[in-house]
């Protein structure tokens, strides 16, 4: 079959599986926070020992509005507003080891945003001693942030390396200027350079690129540009994906331009296909779903390793069964369970001023969630499956091999006996793949839209 015929058969809006349940899935009626902390503790005196947490920390202020943006931030340009949110945080942190017996062993730390950099480099640090105060960081943890080409100084990187940050990903979407008008991100390449060079020099031994396909007004040809330039550059890792158009879940924020600005799902794929061919030519290897690394790289190594995660930030090389996510909207993850904290920054300090975990929403797993999540977890890391063990089976299993007939048929997956395979060919359909096997969607098929199209 024409790759055309697959994007319009296979074009159906579906989850990035940065978990299992997805978060409109989860069953919020019987979830709680004494839940939630009992399944953190209990992984935690399970994991902490031997392979240490995760940490992610949301810091969601940003100067100005790129309409591409599907994340929780605030907009200002009032700098007060660091100092309190910080310091909220770091009393989150402390609630979080009051509930530990042994202090957390750090294995990865990440800061996202919003733009971290628009914390000044001194309140970085303050933020960073504050945490490590309270734990061990481990040997081999792997620390890192999102930065924003524009505004990352020498002061932000030296300050954080000394810390022992090695990873940073910029914000780089797209080389053309109509494209940048769109999206509201005006970065020229210039800035780009700066700041990956003095990453470098500052130590950062992995540095990212952020590439973003499907823009409005974007064009194969501007694909051509920005790979072009991205690899005089030569970062560490790229991710390559796709925008995410949600306008009904985030408003007004993607609406800077018109739906008939966006290109079609055949461009996009053009813009795709064109776009991976270019990093695969460059030296990239592709990992996963929608992200390249070279072969010197943690992400690569991780695959060769066994030890690629995927979870709440995405494709990570540390493994750990554990992440506590900290500041407003974060999401902590035990294995067992999940829980979201309050989005609005007001709400958030005011609980945890008050001693309350800012915690709004969240699922505890059962049994049958914890074996989906294996087969999601292992096709979205590895592009394969089985279900030789009691650990992999499921009683609806034969419904979803069912389901996934026509994609074999389409040379999409290849299954054999107790085992199934995404195929080249298939891998940019994985999404779709694990649809097959995400029972609580098939259950209770949305009446309107609530992810964005897979292609």
């Amino acid at each position: 079959m024409q790759a055309s015929n697959f994007i319009s058969k296979y074009n159906v809006p579906g989850p990035r599986y940065t978990s299992y349940p997805t978060v409109p899935y989860w069953d919020e009626d019987s979830f709680s926070s004494k839940k939630w902390v009992h399944s953190l503790v209990k992984s935690y005196n399970e994991s902490n020992s031997i392979e240490g947490i995760s940490l992610y920390i949301h810091l969601p202020f940003c100067e100005s509005l790129c309409t591409f943006c599907g994340c929780n931030k605030r907009i200002t340009k009032n700098h007060d507003v660091e100092l309190p949110y910080l310091k909220s945080v770091l009393r989150e942190w402390e609630m979080y080891c009051d509930l530990f017996d042994k202090r957390p062993v750090i294995r990865e730390l990440h800061i996202g945003g919003g733009t971290p950099t628009f914390f000044s480099a001194e309140n970085l640090k303050l933020l960073l001693d504050g945490i490590f105060n309270l734990a061990k960081k481990s040997p081999d943890a792997e620390l890192s942030f999102e930065g924003h080409p524009n505004n990352t100084a020498s002061a932000h990187l030296e300050t954080l390396a000394d810390l022992g940050f090695t990873r940073v990903s910029y914000g780089v979407q797209d080389y053309n200027s109509k494209v940048q008008k769109a999206i509201h991100r005006i970065q020229p390449f210039e800035n780009v350079k700066s700041a990956t060079e003095n990453a470098r020099l500052a130590g950062f031994t992995s540095v990212g690129h952020d590439i973003i396909f499907g823009l409005p007004f974007q064009t194969k040809e501007d694909i051509i540009n920005t790979i072009e330039k991205t690899t005089q550059l030569m970062p560490d890792r790229i991710a390559f994906y796709s925008y995410a158009h949600v306008p009904w879940i985030k408003g007004n924020g993607q609406r800077g331009f018109k739906e008939e600005d966006l290109p079609t799902a055949e461009e996009k794929r053009a813009q795709y296909e064109t776009g991976k061919q270019l990093l695969l030519d460059a030296g990239y290897v592709e990992i996963g779903m929608d992200h390249f690394a070279l072969k010197t790289d943690s992400l690569y190594k991780a695959v060769g390793n066994n030890s690629l995660h995927r979870n709440f930030m995405g494709y990570t090389s540390s493994k750990t069964q554990a992440m506590i996510g900290l500041g407003v909207s974060a999401i902590s993850d035990s294995w067992y369970g999940f829980a979201q904290n309050v989005k609005g920054v007001e709400e958030y300090q005011h609980l945890v001023k008050n001693n309350i975990l800012p915690v709004f929403r969240g699922h505890i797993l059962n049994r049958e969630d914890l074996v989906i999540r294996r087969h999601i977890l292992n096709l979205m890391c590895r592009l394969k499956t089985a279900w030789f063990t009691l650990n992999y089976s499921f009683d609806e299993l034969p419904e979803v091999l069912s389901q996934l007939e026509e994609m074999k048929n389409d040379q999409l997956v290849k299954i054999d006996g107790k085992n199934l395979q995404v195929t080249e060919a298939g891998r940019p359909f994985v999404r779709n793949v694990c649809m097959a096997f995400d029972l609580r969607m098939r259950r209770n098929k949305p009446e309107t839209q609530l992810f964005s199209m897979c292609i």
